[in-house]
């Protein structure tokens, strides 16, 4: 069991270094492995900044809290337009929406927390980062998935490769 865990592994995880007569099409294939193995790190990283985003906008809000009642404008499942108006009569817009909008609806009428010093920084009552972390986590499994797929493909092309090589060269050396 331990022995095909191992024999996996080297087929699947790249080498970041070329084997002694290593071909052409060996060089490209595990360069190719590398760049999936790179993309799909680099989407890990940006769900974890996500996560991070979602976390220092909460804190931002909390350091400098306000609530009003807002009216739904918009909804959308990634992004609701709302328009509320703080304490001190000035209404507001906005631009990037508001945090957190699933299950809005147009015309419903909520409560919002909002960073005074910056009201655009706006999400909805009683919601924070932690509603980011289940698709910020999808995210990341379905690249890592995605990327084993194609991790898989090319050690089978590999293989294809390495099969139709072998018995060219054990031709050889028996014509010679």
């Amino acid at each position: 069991m331990l022995r095909r865990l191992t024999a996996a592994w080297q087929i699947l995880v790249p080498h970041l270094y070329g084997e002694p007569g290593e071909s052409r099409s060996a060089r490209i294939l595990r360069r190719v492995r590398i760049g999936i193995v790179a993309a799909a790190c680099l989407v890990t990283l940006q769900s974890v900044l996500l996560v991070l985003g979602a976390w220092r906008n909460d804190n931002q809000i909390e350091d400098h809290l306000g609530v009003a009642e807002a009216n739904v404008l918009d909804a959308g499942q990634r992004r609701s337009t709302i328009e509320f108006v703080t304490p001190d009569r000035v209404t507001y817009r906005p631009e990037l929406g508001v945090l957190y909008p699933s299950e809005l609806e147009d015309g419903m009428r909520i409560y919002v927390e909002y960073d005074v010093n910056n009201p655009d920084l706006v999400r909805v009552r009683d919601r924070d980062a932690s509603l980011a972390i289940i698709p910020a986590g999808s995210i990341a499994v379905v690249g890592w998935i995605v990327a084993g797929a194609a991790l898989g493909a090319t050690a089978l092309i590999q293989r294809r490769i390495n099969s139709t090589q072998e018995p060219t060269s054990s031709s050889s050396q028996l014509s010679s």
